[in-house]
């Protein structure tokens, strides 16, 4: 891998039901690293979204393209989180001269075969999937009960180490807010055609050199195993107290392996 420039652009991209308060701790490592951190919200992940807006994981990566293509910035590093790193994945495919390096944080693509293992397994959820899939289920048993069902899923996939108390909370009020809730379904109710983008990326696998990152007590090694099916060059590291938030809750061993991996193998 090349090493990136000083002073590069890394784009952080968040999954759900997390805010960019998710990168609080990395930035401040990039930053110091000599990286320019650029943290995007994708539509609807804590903040409203259009009502035309599509959910298709390959839309929302032309939407980060276009956003980029604005804003000047051409060549840049990719970390994603949840579904943003499903998004960062298609970036990394639709523009492999300008993505140097892809950090997937605890994601596996929809569609690829990772089973998870004990003990992330035994921790990690499964049944907000079907349940945010379930046609018109969540819109009329949720409203009213946010903390209950944010509060359930964060807390169960950040397994024994759990979240910040302030930090949790500071999610449920962020996807508490009016049209969060719909938005935020929109992300699994795409889940055929994303499969389908997945198959087109498995098909023509990335170049772009991949950290793959997992919580033990989350995705672990699966992350790992999902993305060697996506890419040629793939690093995995599995953060041995974390759930699904490695950046949050091991934010030191996180963001020095992050800072190592993009200053490339000759730093």
């Amino acid at each position: 891998m090349k090493p990136i420039d000083a002073h590069h652009p890394v784009v952080l991209l968040h999954g759900w039901p997390v805010t960019q308060n998710h990168w609080r701790h990395l930035l401040p490592a990039l930053t110091s690293t000599g990286f320019v951190g650029v943290p995007l919200t994708l539509p609807g992940l804590g903040v409203s979204a259009s009502s035309s807006q599509s959910f298709r994981k390959r839309d929302l990566a032309t939407w980060v393209v276009e956003t980029l293509a604005v804003s000047g910035i051409r060549h840049f590093a990719l970390i994603g989180h949840d579904w943003g790193a499903t998004v960062a994945a298609h970036v990394a495919a639709r523009l492999p001269d300008a993505v140097t390096a892809l950090v997937v944080e605890e994601e596996i693509l929809p569609g690829v075969a990772a089973d998870l293992v004990s003990p992330g397994a035994d921790y990690y959820p499964s049944w907000h999937g079907p349940f945010n899939r379930a046609p018109h289920l969540a819109e009329q048993l949720v409203p009213g009960n946010e903390a209950a069902y944010y509060g359930t899923f964060l807390t169960q996939s950040a397994g024994p180490a759990g979240l910040d108390a302030d930090t949790l909370r500071g999610y449920v009020d962020a996807y508490s807010a009016e049209g969060v809730l719909d938005a935020g379904l929109g992300y699994y109710r795409t889940r055929e055609v994303d499969i389908s983008d997945t198959r087109q990326l498995i098909a023509d696998p990335l170049a772009t050199p991949v950290l793959a990152i997992g919580g033990r007590f989350a995705m672990g090694a699966s992350v790992e195993a999902g993305m060697r099916a996506l890419a040629h060059d793939v690093t995995a590291l599995v953060l041995e107290r974390s759930g699904h938030y490695p950046a949050e809750q091991e934010p030191v061993r996180t963001a020095e392996a992050i800072t190592a991996f993009l200053r490339g193998p000759n730093e």
